[in-house]
């Protein structure tokens, strides 16, 4: 048998959604352990954003999984925990602070009733300071644990014999997973002032034509979903 054959699979995964704050620190985290270090093929870093189920793949094929997310453990802003094993779901579903958990949660059930569950599991998780920022980046407090985050996971997977290479030369934003989006200052410079920024709504979609001043409800009211439905059927007919 081939050496390379005996060596686990893994698999880094950052989850979470760079468009709320802290939320995006798992996406974070991995970007910047794509960018500085690189590995050998039997390990992969990937981008896993908010897609929930459709990792359930992903998660099957790994034997040693690492996980970065935010996650609220009930701590103070920015404190950065690490929990191994059978203990990761129940931090993961814990006071559900965004759709992504309880979906990831519903991604290693899946796992297991499928009999690929990862011999071993990592989850890194930072609390967050601030979610309900649309636009936002991370908060200091959540920024500077990236790097301490990254080094938790290099030490996790030295014990397996599994040894990153740092890179001489970081990878350009561009080369990282998540394009342009992945160049953190150029996001966060980038940013529209809160005056001129769409806080309630993407602005295209306001603009579009379906949406006219006046239709929508007042706060705290909502308008049901077949109003719509029916809106945009009348116009299609």
């Amino acid at each position: 048998m081939d050496e390379t054959e005996t060596k686990p699979n893994v698999l880094i995964l950052g989850i979470g959604n760079l468009l709320w704050a802290d939320e995006g620190f798992g996406v974070r985290a991995a970007q910047h352990l794509h960018q500085h270090y690189r590995f050998s093929e039997q390990v992969r870093v990937m981008d896993g954003g908010t897609q929930g189920i459709y990792l359930v793949q992903e998660i099957r094929e790994a034997d040693i999984l690492v996980v970065f997310d935010a996650v609220d453990y009930g701590l103070p802003g920015g404190a950065l925990k690490r929990v191994e094993g059978d203990e990761v779901p129940r931090f993961l579903g814990c006071k559900k602070i965004s759709l992504h958990q309880t979906g990831f949660q519903e991604v290693l059930a899946m796992a297991e009733m499928l009999g690929d569950y990862p011999e071993h599991l990592l989850l890194i998780g930072v609390q967050p300071v601030e979610l309900e920022d649309f636009g936002g980046s991370l908060r200091p407090a959540v920024k500077v644990q990236i790097q301490p985050s990254v080094n938790m996971a290099l030490q996790y997977l030295e014990s397996f014999g599994i040894e990153a290479e740092k890179r001489q030369t970081p990878l350009a934003p561009e080369e990282v997973f998540g394009g342009s989006i992945a160049d953190m200052e150029r996001y966060e410079a980038e940013r529209p002032a809160e005056e001129v920024a769409c806080r309630q709504g993407d602005a295209r979609v306001l603009a579009s034509g379906h949406f006219q001043p006046g239709e929508f409800p007042e706060a705290g009211m909502s308008i049901p979903i077949d109003h719509h439905l029916e809106k945009y059927r009348s116009e299609d007919n």
